[in-house]
């Protein structure tokens, strides 16, 4: 009697640590974030609590089991290196990173952490991936745009402003490094009517010294490229394009923040598809073998009161025709 009940002490004794070993069994996991755009702005705020939410609805609860470090470059290109680098130097077991950028400064760090990327122009193009339906590396994730919507860009911008003969692209060379984005608007202006100039800038003033150079004739108007340069220089692009009665064009937080129009897709959308990569590669996916996804859906959406105070009339099937209107 005593030795049967010696032996069921002892087995539960031995079942105490083994009980307990199973409920430390699952790890925290470390995920790195790099993002390029400035961390207070609104449009970064979304991402971010887009991604959380994505991550948590698949069962990942920051605190609890999973870590994530974050990093703001805000468009600075030395700051996508400096974060790589510590982002790296963590070890953790995924990086998300955006736009290219942030995913050049971490494939010269690491060609083994899994990293997801959302908000890039032709990563085949850049050599992130070897194809879109087979990446072969560490690298995937969601692509930005194809070329011909920048030429679409063009059309729309000749159809609410029909004596625009010139555009003045806007981009810092160093932030928008993929050439596919010009070569598309370049390829597509001759149809439209228009001449294209590159407007490369790096700061506020060389911002302000672009466009007051495409207003001092005639029929000038503004494309900005999506980078996160121009994300983080936004207001700036806007009111010089403003004080100069241009007419212009860009990503979605453009005409939000009141500029003219933009052709898109929400980008803040794409991180919670890429909060899915993240859960399926901490599962055990191979990223090599998770095919890069690109944009299905595209919103038109035009500013009202810019154009108004622009002297332009927005063609009624236009406004019909748009996902957004702000008056």
């Amino acid at each position: 009697m005593r030795r049967r009940a010696f032996i069921t002490v002892l087995g539960g004794a031995a079942a105490w640590p083994l009980a307990g070993h199973a409920q430390q069994a699952e790890r925290v996991r470390r995920v790195g974030v790099l993002m390029g755009f400035p961390e207070n702005d609104p449009f970064t705020q979304r991402i971010v609590t887009t991604f959380a939410q994505a991550l948590g609805r698949l069962g990942w609860v920051e605190g609890k089991n999973i870590r994530i470090d974050y990093r703001f470059a805000a468009g600075d290109p030395t700051l996508y290196k400096t974060y790589g680098a510590e982002l790296v130097g963590l070890s953790p077991d995924a990086i998300l990173a955006s736009p290219a950028p942030a995913v050049a400064a971490l494939r010269e760090q690491t060609h083994t952490i899994p990293i997801v990327f959302v908000f890039v122009p032709d990563p085949v193009g850049l050599g992130f991936v070897q194809s879109l339906a087979r990446p072969g590396g560490n690298i995937t994730g969601f692509s930005s745009y194809d070329a011909p919507i920048l030429g679409k860009w063009l059309q729309l911008l000749k159809e609410v402003a029909p004596s625009v003969t010139r555009v003045a692209v806007i981009f810092n060379p160093d932030t928008a490094f993929s050439p596919l984005p010009k070569t598309a608007i370049e390829a597509a202006a001759p149809s439209v009517g228009v001449t294209v100039t590159l407007a490369p800038v790096h700061d506020d003033s060389a911002i302000e010294e672009a466009i007051a150079a495409q207003a001092r004739e005639p029929g000038g108007c503004l494309i900005s490229l999506p980078d996160s340069f121009n994300e983080t220089h936004r207001d700036v692009i806007i009111a010089a394009a403003a004080r100069h009665r241009l007419p212009d064009i860009g990503t979605p937080q453009f005409p939000r923040a009141g500029g003219l129009m933009s052709y898109w897709f929400d980008p803040v959308e794409l991180f919670a598809p890429a909060a899915s990569y993240i859960d399926r590669i901490l599962k055990g996916a191979n990223p090599a073998e998770l095919p890069v996804q690109q944009p299905t859906k595209y919103s038109l959406i035009i500013n009202l009161k810019t154009a108004k105070a622009l002297g332009l009339t927005v063609p009624p099937a236009m406004v019909d025709l748009a996902d957004e209107v702000i008056e």
